[in-house]
């Protein structure tokens, strides 16, 4: 009586799970079943589900070292969960297995082709990089449990069957977080990289100095941390508050090249490049608290404590160049990366025209004004960085005066900087502050929010940007992809910055892998809310305005 009981129930709820399939699932039904996050380029359903348990191996058909990496971080995922315990099989299984094989196949270099089956799963791509994003496929839909680590009876758990071939739309899928306005742990930066790999972002870009902090030890200039990383105060409240308050309390901090080196490693594991900004000419101040020398006037300098533009920049004399060179040969070190950010973003001209020296030499140069003075300076650390082997990034106003030969610009203003350099035929990464400020308030209703910078940007707004909408066919090619930026002058602890940062630094990951004709908000909206459960899971704060659709 029993065993037709139970014969009876599993072909049902299979042959339930084959008509659906057959029948084709509708968006929201696929959205349910595969709750993927960035939305991958083909999902086919598959009926029925695999079932992961203590017998359940990890085949290796290859050698290749990258994709056995991707396999150990599978097996520590669900080993933490202390429900099932997986285990490397070098010999290949007949069933029940997970087996990661590299394949030729597979034509996108960050592509993979995850085949879930009722018998087996079987990861297929051309290295690493495409292993342990089908990896991260896979862990989003694992129960929960696999994020929490939390202890119980060994049990088995199920994955929905399915096809999953994908590639991202974008080679760079970046996050800018601002250290130098407030100082955050390296165990907490190590937290963030975590979340940008569930997400699949490739970059990490560090805003390592400023005028209120230089948070990198440059061991040929040590007064850059015993000075440049400490202020005295911070602003409370906003800015434009009359009068303006401070908390008297001193804040810094720097991050040891040891420390980075090994930040460097971690991010790479996670197939995540961290890209170092130094900023010049402008935002300097720690620099010129530090060696005042460099400024244009002869007089002292203090990390500031206010936030905005200052006028207050590096002098275009050779000792800074000097200067600069020696950073950045350490900085090459630190970070063995192709890209080098330069900043060149919001320089006033002020000192400058004031500068005897700065006006010989544009006298001597042949140059029209301040402007092109700021472009032959970029230039030239850019031909210094060239040397290297690496390439630079600036900020939009590099254009001014006339842009650097082989630089990338990062459009922030909004898109026109990037359309203009794409006309150039120069590498472009949009991150307009309308679409990409992580600083912005997340809510209408900002009295309920936490103190920002300033601006509205929801959740929706950021889902619907698509970083190519501005530039022809042609233009498209020189898209390098999106960033966020998450600013810190009103963000002073980590969880504060997780509350800023996601989930709009989700929607994001979603503009930058997958086409737009397949995003569709209400169908990201479904998957998001079972994300919620594995952002608790990861002790993550984010903001909840999406789970009562109340943005």
């Amino acid at each position: 009586m029993f065993m037709n009981i139970k014969y009876i129930c599993i072909p049902v709820a299979y042959l339930f799970s084959l008509m659906s399939c057959m029948a084709g699932l509708s968006k929201e039904q696929t959205a349910e079943r595969y709750p993927i996050i960035p939305l991958p380029a083909e999902v086919v359903c598959v009926p029925g589900s695999f079932v992961m348990d203590s017998h359940t191996s990890v085949v290796l058909k290859t050698k290749e070292e990258g994709i056995r990496q991707a396999a150990d971080f599978l097996i520590d995922i669900v080993n933490q969960s202390q429900k099932v315990r997986l285990n490397h099989a070098f010999s290949a299984s007949k069933g029940n297995a997970i087996v990661f094989v590299q394949s030729d196949t597979i034509t996108a270099p960050e592509g993979y082709r995850l085949d879930i089956l009722p018998g087996n799963i079987t990861i297929s791509s051309r290295n690493g990089i495409g292993a342990f994003y089908a990896v991260q496929t896979l862990r989003q839909l694992l129960p929960v449990a696999c994020e929490k680590g939390t202890a119980g009876t060994p049990c088995s758990i199920r994955i929905p069957a399915g096809k999953i071939y994908d590639a991202p739309r974008f080679v760079y899928r970046g996050v800018m977080l601002d250290v130098a306005r407030y100082f955050f742990p390296v165990d907490f930066i190590r937290k963030y990289i975590d979340i940008m790999a569930l997400y699949k972002f490739n970059t990490l870009h560090l805003h390592l100095t400023d005028d209120q902090g230089w948070r990198v030890e440059i061991k040929s200039y040590p007064c850059l941390t015993e000075i440049g990383a400490w202020r005295k105060q911070s602003i409370v409240g906003h800015k434009k508050d009359v009068p303006r308050k401070y908390d008297g309390k001193p804040h810094g901090g720097f991050y040891t090249q040891q420390e980075l080196k090994d930040l460097v490693a971690y991010a790479n594991e996670r197939h995540i490049q961290l890209i170092p900004e130094i900023e010049m000419p402008g935002h300097s101040q720690a620099v010129l608290a530090a060696y005042p020398q460099l400024a244009c006037k002869d007089q002292s300098y203090d990390v500031s404590c206010d936030w905005g533009v200052h006028k207050e920049v590096l002098c275009t004399k050779e000792e800074t160049f000097t200067f600069l060179q020696a950073v950045l040969t350490e900085i090459f070190e630190i970070f063995p990366g192709k890209y080098i950010h330069i900043g060149g973003d919001e320089c006033p001209k002020d000192r400058w025209k004031e500068c005897a020296v700065c006006q010989a030499n544009i006298k001597r140069l042949g140059l029209k004004d301040e402007h092109e003075l700021q472009s032959y300076f970029i230039q030239r650390m850019e031909q210094f960085v060239n040397q290297h082997g690496k390439s630079i990034i600036g900020w939009d106003e590099i254009l001014e005066g006339g842009l650097a030969p082989n630089a990338t610009v990062m459009s922030w203003r909004g898109q026109e900087g990037g359309v203009k350099a794409a006309q150039m035929k120069h590498p472009v990464i949009m991150t307009p502050r309308n679409y990409c400020y992580l600083d912005y308030y997340q809510s209408a209703d900002k009295m309920k929010e936490p103190l920002a910078i300033s601006g509205y940007l929801p959740l929706d707004t950021v889902y619907s940007y698509n970083p190519t909408g501005l530039l022809s066919q042609e233009e498209s090619k020189y898209m390098m992809g999106a960033q966020a930026n998450v600013w810190t002058e009103y963000i002073a602890t980590p969880e504060h910055a997780e509350y800023m940062s996601f989930p709009r630094a989700i929607a994001l990951s979603e503009v930058n892998w997958s086409l737009p004709d397949r995003k569709n908000y209400t169908d990201f909206m479904i998957r998001l809310k079972h994300h919620a459960k594995m952002l608790d899971a990861m002790g993550v704060n984010y903001a909840k305005h999406f789970l009562s659709n109340n943005q």
